[in-house]
């Protein structure tokens, strides 16, 4: 089970089944910011479709599909980070990530991140990380800028959001490119 502190108060940790009432509190206390970029959010609507979502993600995991980590502040889980789906054919994965509004701005997600990278491509061995962000969503763009990713286009509606498409923007970080 993968498990990583990143300091004397945040860990990071593979999702649990006995996180999922832990999760809905996280996403119900944020429901409201979260929607605005989260197609998921209008379908969790009660603490077993997080029960169902940890399974899912779980069995992911144990076919080295996915990972999904709770990030965890003193034992309460304060959002999530994973590996949407591993490619191993072609050595890529790609990282979506989601923080209560309460602790964005403190680093906390673009160090969660650096960790995803640095097992994506130290223990994973894989060869390119890549991050999908709603082209106006300037927090979530913020981070693989900051962690030197390179914007490598847009998706034109390349998600559906409830009721409209979006477009997304793709960042691309290769294994030699990554200096930390």
């Amino acid at each position: 089970m993968f498990h990583y502190k990143l300091n004397d108060h945040l860990i990071l940790r593979q999702l649990q089944m006995d996180d999922a009432k832990a999760m809905f509190m996280a996403v119900e206390s944020c429901r409201e910011d979260l929607r605005e970029f989260l197609p998921w959010i209008e379908a969790t609507r009660q603490p077993s479709d997080c029960l169902a979502f940890i399974d899912l993600c779980l069995q992911s995991a144990e076919r080295r599909q996915s990972l999904n980590l709770g990030i965890f502040e003193n034992r309460k889980l304060i959002g999530c980070v994973n590996y949407n789906f591993i490619d191993w054919q072609n050595g890529s994965t790609s990282i979506g990530y989601w923080l209560d509004p309460m602790y964005q701005k403190k680093g906390i997600m673009t160090s969660a991140v650096q960790v995803l990278i640095d097992y994506a491509f130290y223990t994973l061995r894989l060869n390119r990380v890549e991050i999908r962000a709603a082209t106006y969503n300037k927090k979530s763009r913020a981070i693989p800028e900051k962690l030197g990713f390179q914007k490598e286009g847009i998706i034109r509606q390349g998600e559906w959001l409830y009721d409209h498409y979006e477009d997304l923007v793709v960042y691309g970080l290769l294994a030699r490119e990554w200096k930390h």
